[in-house]
């Protein structure tokens, strides 16, 4: 159940960071709430799981997948660069976080 609520955290986390975009610095009333209430969210989520997770597992799976997604999201959304290198070290990224999983 910990990896379960680990994994909704770090998808939290990319939704706050993608919200911080949008926020506009948090100028921007709209995007800002559910921005705040993700991170609040992401973090409490996040400290159930190191309940039962070993922290420096659970802290790495969590900034890597929401590193990951939100590198993806801007891809996505905000048209940044999706250049082979780029790709390449995300798919790393997905590999560390995977063989963290294995490993744990």
């Amino acid at each position: 159940m910990a990896w379960i609520i680990l994994l909704i955290a770090a998808f939290l986390e990319t939704g706050w960071a993608i919200g911080l975009k949008y926020s506009d610095g948090f100028s921007k009333l709209g995007p800002s709430i559910p921005t705040v209430a993700a991170m609040i969210a992401s973090m409490g989520l996040l400290s159930i799981a190191t309940k039962t997770l070993p922290i420096g597992t659970a802290y790495a799976v969590w900034v890597g997948i929401g590193a990951a997604g939100t590198a993806v999201l801007g891809i996505i959304l905000f048209n940044e660069p999706a250049t082979a290198a780029r790709i390449f070290f995300l798919v790393l990224l997905v590999a560390a976080i995977v063989g963290l999983r294995a490993t744990s």
